[in-house]
């Protein structure tokens, strides 16, 4: 009888003993400094941004409730809004037509474990962990109109006659955006493209070549299957990461010309702290409430997204 007690407890431990044990204990306190970090950092601002949304703010003066004057006033009167949100998209998409491709052809190449493509790799990386604003210095003084590399560099070929103003106009301004967040971003998917490569079995494709199957073919018909779902992870993550692309794009255009290269995160930063903006109070209540549509427009993207890749 006893013997069948001692069983049926340890088969179905007490609610308190799964909460108190020595091991739960443990456990939250591991997790307290990510949880405290998570709610002051992440769950703190988002109630803050919901909560301003509704109010006339400028982080001085009272606050005025306005209700949905904020949204309305997003919605009818602010195309230059939905005109960055426009641009963002089209940076996106041509980003991610071209960086993917190019990481995962690189992935392929550098499969093999030698010496030279650990080098390889490594140089591909780096990238990666360069400042985000060091990035866009780099790429504004190489295609700076007069003095810049890539224009000497043309002029010296006799592609050119006359330096390009790169940043003279949206569609090349854009160019330069996309293939700075291209170099900056194609080398940390190669590695996960890497990592996904080394888990595929090699007997199969050996089998596939006693088959008499192609390169293409192993390609096509066991590499692009075995990678889709770190794919479209990676995918999910890109698209998400470039939505909130700022800094990249206030170092190298700052919008200019004229606003035409304005990506939606740095115009809701624009209105938070009046930069560049037309009026010259921080606009704390409107700001809160772009962010806020742009966070449900990002989670409406996000869901359809994953819906559509749900049987890959």
């Amino acid at each position: 009888m006893k013997t069948a007690v001692l069983k049926h407890r340890l088969r179905n431990p007490s609610r308190t003993g799964r909460w108190l044990g020595k091991d739960s204990t443990q456990a939250y306190l591991m997790l307290s400094p990510m949880l405290i970090g998570f709610t002051l950092f992440t769950i703190y601002p988002m109630i803050w941004l919901i909560t301003w949304a509704w109010f006339d703010y400028d982080g001085i003066t009272a606050a005025k409730f306005i209700g949905l004057d904020n949204f309305v006033r997003a919605f009818t009167r602010d195309a230059d809004y939905w005109r960055a949100l426009l641009n963002t998209f089209t940076i996106v998409a041509v980003k991610l037509l071209f960086v993917f491709p190019l990481a995962l052809f690189l992935a392929v190449l550098l499969n093999a474990d030698t010496k030279l493509n650990a080098m390889f790799r490594t140089v591909f990386f780096m990238p990666a962990i360069i400042s985000t604003a060091v990035i866009g210095l780099v790429f504004y003084l190489m295609f700076e109109p007069f003095q810049g590399i890539v224009n000497r560099m043309l002029q010296d070929a006799g592609l050119i006659s006359q330096s390009i103003e790169w940043f003279g106009s949206k569609g090349l301004a854009n160019a330069v955006i996309i293939s700075a967040s291209i170099w900056q971003n194609f080398g940390i998917n190669m590695v996960f493209f890497l990592m996904g490569l080394q888990t595929i079995s090699k007997e199969l494709y050996e089998c596939a070549e006693i088959d008499g199957v192609t390169r293409w073919q192993k390609f096509y018909y066991i590499t692009l299957p075995m990678l889709s779902p770190i794919m479209k992870i990676l995918i999910m993550l890109a698209l998400v990461s470039s939505m909130k692309m700022a800094d990249l794009v206030l170092v190298l255009t700052n919008g200019q010309p004229g606003g035409r290269t304005e990506v939606v995160m740095t115009y809701v930063f624009k209105y938070f702290f009046s930069y560049g903006a037309a009026d010259s109070t921080n606009q704390f209540g409107y700001a809160s409430s772009l962010a806020v549509i742009t966070a449900i427009i990002l989670a409406i993207i996000t869901g359809f997204y994953y819906r559509m890749t749900k049987n890959m």
